[in-house]
């Protein structure tokens, strides 16, 4: 492991964009690693787990890599955006011009809801990304289902969405509930560290209601594909653990037969098929963690080396 470096502030892009950079101290021939976030979280998700231990993009640079790790425009330190602006397009449009900063093209990894962003980054920068690193990701809205809309008022809509409901305020972010912690974040495997749940969820914040509603795809709203060109030959990994109900291995298999069906060279990697088993949905944050980072590092080694 190499001794890393930490830096951290806004880059130049409009709004502004919040950037923690951890570097190799003696330098690297590696290519830098772009960290994206999920709904309800910011990057620290990847910089400490709720156990106090270091996180993924520590791992990452102590393995080789520049790493960028990003809060969302308009979330966490980044520049504050109206709600009524922040949109997924808003949202990659602000991503794509930092990873245009870069010198030289990255590899990117999203997380859950920022995975529909990482598919449109790779239409629009697609030149820009090596590869992509998709833990647990949204699909594109090119193959998501719209949800049952089970109520709705002024305010706020109900709808059913893969095994969970959720109610999507309009106007205002959208906290995650209980149970939405309990069952979706954290679910029923055996690496979360469980004394740590209340401060967890502290953490969490409000998916603001443009984003929200889009990951739903409430309406057809989720992003789409429409230009399928800079997918061609892509190197992209999808990772899926076994205690994610809503990101099953029929669910996240299927995004992965779609990028293979529009010329990626995707590949799937469900976690036990590894020998890792009882993660769920946040397995950054869990007690195998640097297991799992190794295992993507190693990907990533193997297939921008051949």
């Amino acid at each position: 492991m190499q001794e890393i470096s930490h830096s951290c502030g806004h880059a130049m892009t409009d709004p502004a964009l919040w950037v923690d950079h951890f570097a190799p101290v003696d330098g690297s021939t590696k290519p830098p690693l772009v960290l994206v976030h999920g709904g309800g979280h910011t990057g620290t998700c990847y910089l400490e787990k709720p156990d106090g231990d270091e996180g993924w993009a520590q791992r990452f640079a102590a393995l080789g890599y520049p790493v960028h790790v990003v809060d969302w425009p308009g979330m966490g330190r980044s520049g504050r955006v109206e709600y009524t602006e922040l949109t997924g397009e808003f949202v990659c449009k602000t991503l794509g011009t930092f990873i245009e900063t870069l010198s030289e093209p990255c590899v990117l990894l999203t997380h859950s809801m920022s995975g529909a962003y990482g598919w449109r980054l790779v239409q629009n920068y697609g030149r820009r990304i090596k590869a992509v690193v998709g833990v647990a990701p949204s699909p594109p809205g090119n193959i998501q289902d719209e949800p049952e809309i089970l109520e709705q008022g002024n305010d706020y809509v109900v709808v059913q969405r893969g095994a969970f409901q959720r109610r999507v305020d309009l106007h205002q972010p959208t906290p995650f509930n209980e149970d939405l912690v309990l069952n979706k974040l954290i679910g029923d495997g055996d690496k979360f560290p469980r004394d740590y749940t209340n401060a967890y969820a502290a953490t969490l914040t409000g998916t603001p209601p443009k984003l929200s509603y889009e990951r739903g795809n409430i309406a057809g709203s989720q992003l789409k594909i429409t230009n399928t060109a800079p997918f061609t030959n892509k190197p992209i990994l999808v990772v899926s653990a076994d205690h994610d109900r809503d990101h099953t291995q029929e669910i996240d298999g299927a995004i992965v037969d779609w990028l293979k069906e529009i010329g990626a060279a995707a590949e799937f990697c469900y976690l036990p098929d590894r020998g890792i088993a009882g993660n769920g949905h946040m397995m950054m944050l869990e007690q195998n963690s640097n297991d799992i980072a190794d295992l993507i590092a190693n990907w990533i080694d193997v297939t921008l080396a051949n």
